[in-house]
């Protein structure tokens, strides 16, 4: 029978899993969709040449890979499958971050935006380099942790649109702060859950230990 953490945990990868979903066919339709010159989103991607539409299949494509690599069943059960889906995984991070660093150069709230995303993409290319040079030394527990913080930083796609939805349209504050806010928080806030996560075994046991000899006294 399940526990409560574990349906929390469920459920949990299942809204990971649906926000990544969501945002990566958002990307993909917007390749099919008729180009709307009136929005400066649509009309920067008519004249931006490969860096927008790079950016939207590389982070697209992470985005759809990035749960299934996670599954610790594939992992298991098809380890080629799952070497396999982490190269295109790593490839498709390589096309949005070079991309995203172009794209940072003309963010909408100039260089206080573009930072935040041309740092985020040193960054994710960084740890998901990382992940694969531990994977290649087989030291898979730091691959994992790595690859961990790689996901969490791909996953600032949702985040980025959840803070942007209820910044700008739920509260409707001012567009440009909410964005240039939410350039900053949308990765930084993943990483340091992501990094709660990774060392919350840790902290609880010195919790634990720290804990331990109170509560004897108090019993006693």
């Amino acid at each position: 029978m399940w526990t409560g953490a574990v349906w929390l945990r469920r459920m949990a990868a299942l809204l990971f899993g649906l926000g990544c979903l969501a945002v990566a066919v958002y990307a993909f339709t917007f390749f099919a969709g008729d180009a709307n010159l009136n929005n400066p989103f649509h009309a920067r991607f008519v004249v931006s040449g490969w860096d927008v539409p790079g950016h939207l299949f590389g982070a697209a494509l992470a985005l759809l890979l990035a749960p299934l690599q996670l599954l610790t069943g594939v992992r298991r059960r098809w380890p080629r499958l799952h070497r396999l889906g982490g190269g295109v995984y790593a490839g498709a991070i390589l096309i949005a971050a070079v991309s995203a660093l172009s794209l940072s150069r003309h963010s909408q709230g100039g260089a206080a935006s573009g930072s935040a995303f041309a740092l985020l993409a040193v960054i994710w290319v960084g740890c998901t380099a990382m992940g694969i040079g531990y994977a290649i030394r087989r030291d898979f527990v730091n691959h994992r942790r790595w690859m961990f913080r790689s996901v969490a930083l791909t996953s600032s796609a949702v985040t980025l649109r959840i803070m942007l939805g209820v910044g700008a349209a739920a509260m409707q504050w001012p567009f440009l702060p909410v964005y240039i806010t939410a350039a900053w928080a949308c990765w930084t806030v993943n990483l340091a859950v992501c990094e709660l996560i990774l060392r919350w075994p840790a902290i609880r046991a010195q919790l634990a230990a720290r804990s331990g000899p109170s509560a004897l006294v108090a019993r006693g």
